[in-house]
Parts: C-alpha cells; structure tokens; sequence
C-alpha cells in the first residue's frame, strides 16, 4: 500500500481514492492451465485508470497487459450514456479498463475502452485495436479465441473475427426499444447479472438474450440546476408495472436459429445462464413472485427446455453467484435453502450442513466445489462477520478453508480458481486493505503452497479503524462499536451515539475487515459512540434470520436497532438520550424511519437517498420482500414513509440527488411535501447532478462533514 498525501484529511482521502480501491488489485481470473493470473490495477491510489495486468505463477512476476494511457494515446474516455448507465447499476467508479474477458486457454483478453474494442495477447504482451461498430458493451471472446462477441447501443449483437478481417452483425433489433445481448436493468440492478449473451463450449453458437422494454413505463430524469438541458428518458419498471419483456435465442454462427421456449407468463425472469462442457445449458427462471423458480436444461438445436428442478419457498428464492453449475460429470450443483440451512446441493444430495451458511459457488472441478460461506452454528461462529472461502469434495468431504493464515476469522473479498492455482483477497479487522494471495492446490487438497503476493498499491488510510464486534440482546444480532481514538470512560463520560446501518437486504456491514469500517470510525473521531447492527433481514446469518421480513420492511429491521442499541449500552458508554442515526438508501430509509416511528429512542436523523415510497421502487426488488402492491396495499402503506409524517418531532435531514435514477429523487420529494402539509419542519439537501453512488469528489467529502455538523448541532453537542 502507498502512502497518503500529508494534507489529506480522513473525508478528502476517502473521496478521493473512492474509499480505499483506488490501486488495489481486483477483477482476477485464471488461465485455464493455471499458468497466469489476470487481474485490473491502477497505476497507484490516486489514479483511477485501470490497467490490465498478468502475473506469472512459475516466477510470480508481474507484467503490464494493456495500459490505457498508451491505448488512447494519451487522450480521455468518451464514455457513452449507455456505458455511464452500466457503470451505475455495477457501481463502477473508477475509469480506464474496467471488465475484460479472457478465452478458454486465459491466453487472449478482450475490453472495451473508451466505446472501442481491444484485445491483448497475454503470452506475447502485446494489445490490438479491431473493428467494432460502438460505442460497445461488454466485449466477450469465443472459448477458441476466434470471435469476440459485443452488444453496441444501438441494440445490435455483433462478431469480429480477433485477426481484424471482418465484422459484423450477428442480431439487428427489430423494434425501436429492443437490444440484443444486454441485460436488462432489472437484471443488472437487482438480479446480479450483467451479462446477456453466453459462448458454447465449442464456440459455434451462443445464447443470446433479447429484451424489449416497449412495455415499461417511462420516467423522465431531469437536471433543475440546468433548466436548459432535455431530461433524460429511462424505462424504470417501478413495483406493480410492467417489466421488460425478456427472451433467450440460441443464434448458431452456421445461420441456425432458435428460440428458447419455456413457460414465460409463469416465469418472466431470466436469472441466469450456465454453459459448460458438463452438460447441456441451465438456465434459471424465476416467477414474478420470486417464490417459485425452474432450472432448465436447454436443448440448443430445438429450443426446447426440460425441467431440471423446481423449488419453492413461502417467502422468496435467493439468487447465488456460480450457480446453477454443471460438475464435468454432469452433476447438477445448487445451492438451496434445505431444512433451514443454505446449502450446497451435488445432485441430488446436501454436502453441507447447518454449520455453514453458503452464499456462492466459486467454481466446480472434477473433484471438489468452492464455495464461500459464513458460520451456520455459534460453535463455528464466535465472532459476527466472517466469510471464509471453502472446498469440499463431491462426496461432501471438506478439504480445508481458504482464510489467510489458516484461520476463517477473516472477510473474503474475493476468491477465484482455476488450473490448480486459487486466488484469493483476506482482510482483517486490524489490517488495513486486503492481502491478495495466490496458492497451488496441493495433492491432499489443502491449498497452503503460496505461489505471491499481488500487491496494492491503494493508500495507507489516514485514520485507524478499531471495531469491537458483538452479538447484541437476545436475538444476537451482529454488531460493531466504535469509540473515539484516545477515548477515557473516567475522562470522557458517556458518548453521543450515533448509529450507522444500511440494515436491508444484501448489505451486510458487520465484517471481519479494516477498511469497510473507516468511515464509522471516522465518525466515532468526531465525539459519538458509533453503532453498526446488522438486524434480521440482512445476509450471512441463515434463511429464517433473512426471510423473517417478508411484507414488513418497517417492523424486524427498525426493531432490531432499538434492540443492539439498548443491548450494547449495558457493557459501552452509550448516553441514551443523545441517539442520532444516519444511512444510505435502505439505510436512508431505515434512518428516516427511525425518527418518524421511534422518536422516544432516536433524537435526529440524516437520511440519504431514502426509498420512502416503495411504489416508485423496482418490481424485482420491491416485490421480492412486500408483494405485488395490487395484492398486498397494506403492505405497501405500512412500509412507506409518507403516511408517517405527522408523526416526526424530531431534526431530519434528507440528501438526495436529483441524477439518481435508481432511487429517484421523487422519493424524497414526496416525503418533504408530506412533511411540509403536515407542518413538520425538516432539511432537504439537494444535490445536483449526482446519482446514487456519489463519486464526485467534493461532493462525498462534503457530505460527510455536513452530516456531522447536523448530527451535532441537533443533539446540541
């Protein structure tokens, strides 16, 4: 890790490194015959290019792929709104290579780059510019390294041969709003899929998903702060309202085609796709509901599918990275919510057990599957919020955990496998960043035999971390406190406290690492006892602790607040009548709720980018967790904010900003006039220009100082 800059303070330094990832190795794959490791770093913490790198795992040296800076000759990226839009839904801050894909042997690369198509030969160091009709998305490479397969904006899929002699296009929209090849936004933002077309293992076809978003009603984004500009249009399929209409073709480079037929008035949503040489491909289809899904084999000649396996679930299905997978054998491997345990399913049998919470499949070999996972049981879990990387045989014997010095109390960040070689990024809870380790299986199947170290070149942060981890009240819910640095009970007396949730689904904040907790720290640095809870709903702790909000957002996650909160002040300094709470999106809305329903517990509130109606929410989102709002209004009522107004008495500040197009500004909007007819005073910072991630400098260096000075002056510190 780099140094920082003398002047930097804690806000500028977090801003501006985009909270510590700038210079660090990420993205890592690896050559089919474990050869080399690929992976994306910057030139150093404060330069936010990617660059692609690869790594020799016989000499462990490290080389540069394809630098950006030499590729645009030193000219900047023209990025077009379609790829902005990509960013967005992927969280994406940082610029220069920021995807690839490799071919089958890990030997060719392929990326886009400033709207433009590249290819880098990773054996002879050398990168190639190819025809493309961009701006282009998400350049793939055929497994034989023929083709590289891309979308473009104007909905086409096209080939380009890799030697530059010819492309061209492989799927013309045949409607205005129809793309091939792109995910839809559904599924880039809420499905975890950001792919739309997937490669044979033969290379000679590909399935290729078709959406068409006629039907989705259209919102319009405008810019106040510049009344001359046209508003953006965006298709958002808001709760209740139609979706994007979504189908799946097998397109054969010999002309063939065929559409993939299953039963899409049940199942519309298409969750994933899984080609691999162990069987024919998988796709898993979900119903709108989310309580019930199909995995599929496909028939790529016919477009016929079969029903590989049904599951159902009173409340909704997960979805999981790496799954469903094939084994090379042609076991069909899962990971399913059996018996009250997450567990990993090899056929037709659970090779795990209540001890471990899975939460993905990393990669399937011959013999063994590797998966990540959290303690199911508090004899394997003493502390909240570690996520170990394990292997375990077909035959579901455990081959050992993949944790940084041999132990699972850590966080894995990341893991990949392939060619007999793991790598695998740890962190800590008392090391800053993450320790990027590359290892060889060894014959018995416990990798120790450690090939590098790729190192990170992210800034050294400024401030130290010091999390305490706890299991809070009788439900234990996973907790972390934080104390000002140099802070004396006998001196200081009892602390304002400040609690820091996002406390919805799929946000896990209580891990064991360093640098997801700077910015509570941070806070902790400014006078307040600071309190992260990871309530019911939240992931890592098992089904029931997860699904236990279904149709009630406002009840279990509010409730196990108050609960950590007045658990954790019998053993810390906590001054109970000085309790603020701040939060981001669910946490915005978490925080905004607190103190319109809980006003005897929490004093004030900064809440940022808040859904408050979770009817201009998205369907696949929204109605996972509360229902279809025509079939459940209650539901809907309760959980909204607006109807709560009446009740604040309390100093609320609202952020929001007005180029959010995943939580639009309408939400805050709505809330402030409810406010305002009901008399309540409160503060709305609007913020022109910004979109649900923040990634302006100034802006997210600022807002943290403002929301300190907020917090302050309304509990007259």
């Amino acid at each position: 890790m780099t140094s920082h800059t003398p002047a930097d303070t804690f806000p500028r330094q977090y801003a501006r490194t985009l909270r510590y990832t700038v210079g660090a190795p990420r993205s890592f794959s690896v050559a089919s015959d474990g050869s080399r490791v690929v992976f994306l770093r910057s030139r150093s913490g404060s330069d936010r290019a990617n660059l692609l790198w690869t790594l020799d795992t016989a000499t462990g040296e490290e080389r540069i792929a394809a630098d950006p800076a030499v590729l645009l000759g030193g000219g900047e990226e023209d990025l077009s709104p379609a790829e902005k839009a990509r960013r967005e839904r992927s969280r994406e801050g940082s610029a220069g290579i920021v995807g690839y894909a490799l071919d089958g042997a890990g030997a060719l690369a392929a990326f886009a780059l400033s709207g433009r198509l590249f290819t880098a030969d990773l054996v002879a160091g050398t990168s190639t510019e190819l025809p493309a009709e961009g701006p282009l998305l998400d350049p793939r490479l055929s497994p034989d390294g023929t083709f590289v397969a891309y979308a473009n904006t104007a909905g086409e899929l096209r080939l380009t041969r890799t030697d530059g002699t010819a492309d061209w296009a492989f799927a013309e929209p045949d409607g205005a709003n129809v793309s091939w090849g792109q995910a839809e936004f559904i599924a880039q933002e809420e499905m975890g899929r950001d792919r739309g077309f997937w490669w044979s293992p033969d290379s000679d076809r590909l399935l290729v998903e078709r959406a068409d978003d006629s039907p989705v009603r259209r919102w319009w984004i405008a810019d106040p702060a510049n009344p001359g500009s046209e508003p953006a249009e965006i298709a958002y399929p808001a709760a209740g309202t139609a979706d994007a209409e979504v189908g799946l073709w097998s397109l054969g480079l010999d002309g063939t085609r065929v559409e993939v037929d299953w039963d899409r008035a049940a199942f519309p949503y298409l969750a994933r796709v899984h080609w691999s040489t162990g069987g024919v491909p998988l796709l898993l289809v979900q119903a709108r509901d989310q309580r019930s899904q199909q995995i599929l084999g496909v028939d790529v000649e016919t477009g016929a599918t079969e029903v590989l396996h049904e599951e159902r679930d009173d409340a909704w299905l997960e979805l999981f990275q790496g799954v469903p997978a094939w084994t090379p054998d042609g076991k069909l491997v899962r990971i399913g919510d059996e018996g009250g345990v997450r567990a990993l399913v090899i056929g037709d049998h659970a090779v795990t057990g209540a001890d471990l919470h899975l939460r993905s499949v990393l990669a399937v070999t011959a013999e063994e599957v590797f998966f990540t996972a959290s303690g199911g049981a508090e004899e394997t879990d003493p502390e909240p919020g570690w996520i170990a990387a394990g292997r375990i045989g077909h035959d579901g014997k455990r081959l050992g955990w993949e944790a940084s010095n041999g132990r699972p109390f850590t966080s894995v960040t990341t893991a990949v496998h392939a060619g007999g070689i793991t790598v695998r990024a740890t962190a800590e809870p008392d090391l800053p960043g993450t320790l990027v380790q590359v290892a060889r299986d060894l014959p018995e199947g416990v990798v120790v035999d450690d090939v590098a170290t790729i190192e990170s070149y992210a800034e050294t942060p400024v401030i130290t971390a010091r999390p305490v981890f706890r299991y809070a009240g009788e439900r234990r819910i996973p907790a972390a406190v934080f104390l000002p640095t140099g802070y004396d009970r006998e001196r200081d007396g009892l602390l304002p406290v400040l609690m820091d949730p996002y406390g919805g689904p799929h946000g896990q904040r209580v891990v064991q690492a360093h640098n997801p907790h700077l910015n509570s720290q941070w806070f902790a640095d400014q006078g307040f006892a600071v309190i992260v809870a990871d309530g019911r709903g939240t992931p890592g702790r098992g089904p029931a602790w997860e699904k236990s909000i279904a149709f009630d957002f406002a009840g279990a996650t509010l409730d196990d607040q108050v609960d950590a909160l007045h658990a954790l002040a019998e053993e810390f300094p906590l001054d109970l009548e000085r309790v603020a709470i701040r939060g981001w999106s669910y946490g915005g809305y978490l925080s905004a709720l607190a103190v319109l329903r809980r006003p005897d517990v929490f004093h004030a509130a900064v809440a940022g980018a808040p859904v408050t109606d979770w009817e201009l929410y998205d369907t696949h989102y929204t109605e996972r967790y509360l229902g279809h709002p025509a079939e459940r209004p209650e539901a809907y009522a309760a959980n909204s904010l607006s109807g709560y107004a009446a009740g604040l008495e309390r100093p609320l500040m609202i952020i929001h900003g007005l180029a959010d197009d995943n939580v639009v500004a309408a939400h805050t909007l709505r809330l402030s006039s409810a406010l305002l007819a009901a008399g309540r005073p409160h503060t709305v910072l609007p913020l022109s220009g910004v979109t649900h991630m923040t990634p302006q400098e100034e802006v997210a260096e600022n807002l943290l100082l403002l929301q300190v000075d907020f917090v302050k002056k309304s509990l007259g510190i």
